[in-house]
């Protein structure tokens, strides 16, 4: 497989971003008082160079798809980053870039995700190797890393539009 460069020149070699995973939930948004539809997506860290390569390569693909890391909150809505998120019955499928990742959402997101019409995206480059697919995740442990704030200072933010099939 062969590497692309970003913008600034740094490289992007997809094998080293390893397992991306996408997970998702619905909070309250304190500015109003309503659920706010949330899309987290991370490295498992476990690409083909390891957990420090993972995190560049997922820096150098945020920084293709115009999502500062550490910055403010991007709105896809008025501006063109590659980002879209399409939601189907109980399941959301994020693209960034090229990149397709696939997740089931519980009804009370799709249902904040309908009524908003938007979704709060996150894309850390922090691995999170102990989230892997398929594996429970306790909700103590998933409220201590979306509360991180070395995650949240090493995410791009994003309000992405969302789409569905007509």
């Amino acid at each position: 497989m062969t590497s692309a460069t970003s913008a600034t020149g740094t490289p992007l070699d997809p094998s080293h971003l390893g397992t991306i995973t996408v997970i998702a939930w619905a909070g309250e948004n304190v500015n109003d008082g309503q659920d706010m539809p949330f899309l987290l997506a991370y490295s498992l860290g476990d690409g083909a160079a390891g957990p420090e390569a993972g995190e560049a390569a997922v820096a150098a693909l945020l920084e293709r798809s115009a999502l500062p890391v550490g910055g403010g909150i991007v709105d896809g809505s008025a501006s063109s980053v590659p980002v879209s998120v399409l939601v189907t019955g109980n399941s959301a499928t994020l693209t960034v870039q090229h990149l397709n990742a696939q997740c089931v959402v519980p009804p009370e997101w799709t249902a904040a995700a309908h009524a908003r019409g938007q979704v709060y995206f996150m894309f850390t480059t922090k691995p999170w190797p102990q989230a892997a697919p398929g594996v429970p995740l306790e909700e103590e442990v998933l409220k201590a890393f979306i509360g991180d704030e070395e995650m949240i200072t090493a995410s791009a933010h994003c309000l992405v539009p969302v789409s569905s099939l007509r």
